[in-house]
Order: C-alpha cells, then structure tokens, then sequence
C-alpha cells in the first residue's frame, strides 16, 4: 500500500500543523477533526457551517408558535396582560400607599366640565378598563375574557376585535355616566366583556347558530349585576352590552363583500356617536 502525498493540501486550512484528509463537503478544504462539523451528507467545515446556518430559514419554538400563530387570540391574550401587570402595580402601590387605581377609575364626574367636578379627565373611560378592585374580580373577568376572546378573535379578526374591546369598554364608561351615580367610581373589564357577550350573541343568531345557552348565560351574568350588596356597575354591563351588540350587528350586516366597504365608516359613525353621548353633561 502507498503512502499518501505529505504536501500542504494535506493540512487543514485553520490549523496548518495538523495533517488531515477529509475535505469539507460544500468548499472542498481541508479540514481536521477539531473544524468538522458533521452534515446530512459528510462534514462541513465552519465557515460553510455559519454561511448554512445564517441562509437557513428561522423557526420558532413550538411554544411561541402556538401563543402568535396565525389562529392564536394574541389580541385577548396582550389584553389579560395588561389587565394582570396593572393589577400587580396596584397591590404595590398599594404597599407604599400610592393609590394607582384611584388614577384609572372612572366615574361620571370625570366627565363633567372642571368647574363642576374639579376634574375634566374622560380618558378614564377606557384606563378603567384595565383596573380591577381585588384578585377575585381580575380572575373572574379574565377567565370570562379568555373563554369569549378565543371564540371571538379568530372568528373576527384582530383588528375587528380589538375594536369590539375597546368600543364596548367605552360604551360601557358612557352607561356609567348616563345612568350611575356621578361620584361612584368603577374599575374592571366587565363593560367590555359584556360587549363581547352581545356580539358573539348576535352573530350566533344572524349564522344561524344556537344562542339559547348564551341568552341564558347573559341574562344570568346580567341579573347579578342588580343584586344589593353586590357592589356591581351594572350601569357598565348594560352600557357595554349595548355597545358590543351593535358593533355585532354591523359586522355581520357588512360581512358580505359589496357591503365590506360600509363596515369602517358604520363602525367611525357608532364611535362618533359614543363620543358625542359622552359629552351630553356640557349641554344639559
């Protein structure tokens, strides 16, 4: 048997006093047993190794896949966020004695010109929406969300649902500026929540789908609100219900192509409308 050729070839191209005869499978270098890496067929050497890794298509881990995935309620996820981030800086601030729920409930006189309730700031009305008073309150709430919001997000779209949210939670402020007591503070998800009720309803309905569970579910969820000793905002509720099934019934009436173009500014017109109600104590 012949002995190979000792020449520099034969010697890896990173450590040149190390003698090797393998060849890198995509280069053709030579490269020793420390620069091999191994691949689907052969080795490969490192810089081909960071050129194949830096090309090669990134994937998520399954976890992350599952929770951003095209079908995942990320919206009604991000929203049980906040509402559980708030609520921890308000059990600190409580701690220390900074009362941060008392900067994010709403009650009706925020409403009111400064020179009746001292204090003109209508963007409670949708801070309030992501405070709660205690862990029951958040828990029940964010429970209720997650049930609707994995029902109703994929169902709509993010976008359509986070305006469902956010435009039943402001309806649900406007029912406690119409009909609540004008000093009583509220916080909680609960107007937007019930919005959410009102929606899934209506479309149940409007497909063709079975809605008696989900009427008898609302109307208990509903009449709790009106039960003394409660301490419930069903002001809120009624508000928000109200809100979400209107926002339902335009979706569902819009749903068709030669209609979609009727669903933004139905929606602009509903919110213009919230709004102009929200102001109704400067004219009255």
């Amino acid at each position: 048997m012949t002995q190979p050729v000792d020449s520099r070839a034969n010697y890896c191209y990173r450590h040149p006093d190390r003698q090797s005869y393998v060849l890198c499978q995509r280069c053709g270098r030579t490269i020793c047993g420390e620069c091999q890496t191994p691949a689907a067929v052969g080795v490969v050497c490192p810089e081909c190794m960071a050129q194949q890794r830096a090309t090669h298509p990134r994937t998520k881990p399954a976890w992350l896949t599952r929770l951003t995935g095209s079908g995942a309620p990320v919206v009604t996820y991000t929203i049980i966020a906040i509402c559980v981030v708030v609520f921890l800086v308000k059990v600190l601030g409580d701690l220390v004695g900074i009362p941060v729920n008392g900067v994010l409930q709403y009650a009706g006189a925020y409403s009111y010109p400064a020179a009746v309730s001292g204090a003109f700031e209508p963007w409670r009305m949708f801070t309030s929406i992501f405070a709660h008073a205690n862990i029951l309150h958040l828990l029940l709430n964010m429970y209720t969300l997650w049930v609707f919001g994995s029902a109703l997000e994929p169902l709509l779209g993010r976008a359509r649902y986070l305006a469902l949210f956010l435009i039943s939670g402001f309806a649900g402020s406007l029912g406690v500026l119409l009909i609540a007591p004008p000093l009583v503070p509220v916080v909680g998800a609960s107007g937007a929540i019930f919005g959410l009720f009102g929606a899934y309803f209506v479309i149940q309905r409007r497909l063709g789908g079975n809605a008696t569970q989900m009427l008898v579910l609302l109307a208990i969820n509903l009449g709790i609100g009106f039960l003394p000793n409660f301490n419930i905002a069903w002001q809120a509720h009624v508000g928000g219900l109200i809100g979400g099934v209107l926002v339902g019934l335009i979706y569902v009436e819009t749903r068709q192509p030669q209609r979609r173009r009727w669903q933004l500014p139905l929606l602009v017109l509903l919110c213009v409308i919230f709004v102009a109600l929200s102001f109704v104590h400067f004219f009255v």
